[in-house]
C-alpha cells in the first residue's frame, strides 16, 4: 500500500480520562469515561471519535461509488453508532451500526450503493472480521 496521508495523535493523562491532541492541533480534546461506563461523562470519548471518523469516511466512500454509478445522493447522511462492551473473555470489543439515508434514491439502488461503499471504505476494510458492523438503509437521522 502506498500511504497517502498519516494522521498523528497523542494521548496524555489517564487514558479515557485524559487528553488527546493531533500533531496539527486541529483536535485538542479532554476525554472522559461516559457515565454509562461509570465515569463522569461531560467530555469526548474514544468511541465518539471513532464514530465520527467512520461516519465521515463511509459517507465519502458512498458518495464516490454513487458518483461512479451516476447516482445523485444529494442530501444523503451516514450516522455511525459505536458500542463498547465486555466480550466475555476478559477483554472489550466494539460494535458498529452504520445508518445510511439516501432520501432520493430507490431502496434497491440505495442498498446496492451502501454495500459497494462498505467494500471500498478504509474503515470498513480495517474492521472487517474484527468488529460486528451492521448496515441499515433509510434509518439515519
Amino acid at each position: 500500500m502506498q500511504v497517502l496521508y498519516t494522521a498523528q495523535a497523542l494521548a496524555t493523562g489517564d487514558g479515557r480520562d485524559g487528553h488527546v491532541t493531533t500533531s496539527d492541533g486541529t483536535i485538542d480534546l479532554d476525554l472522559a469515561v461516559p457515565k454509562e461506563m461509570g465515569g463522569a461523562g461531560g467530555a469526548a470519548n474514544p468511541e465518539q471519535l471513532f464514530a465520527a471518523g467512520y461516519a465521515a469516511c463511509f459517507h465519502s466512500a458512498l458518495r464516490a461509488v454513487a458518483r461512479k454509478a451516476g447516482t445523485d445522493v444529494t442530501g444523503s447522511t451516514v450516522e455511525a453508532r459505536v458500542g463498547i462492551g465486555a466480550t466475555g473473555t476478559g477483554g472489550y470489543g466494539l460494535t458498529v451500526t452504520l445508518a445510511v439515508d439516501l432520501p432520493d434514491v430507490d431502496r434497491a439502488s440505495a442498498v446496492r450503493l451502501v454495500e459497494q461503499a462498505h467494500q471500498v471504505c478504509p474503515y470498513s476494510n480495517a474492521t472487517r472480521g474484527n468488529v460486528d458492523v451492521t448496515l441499515t438503509v433509510g434509518e439515519a437521522r
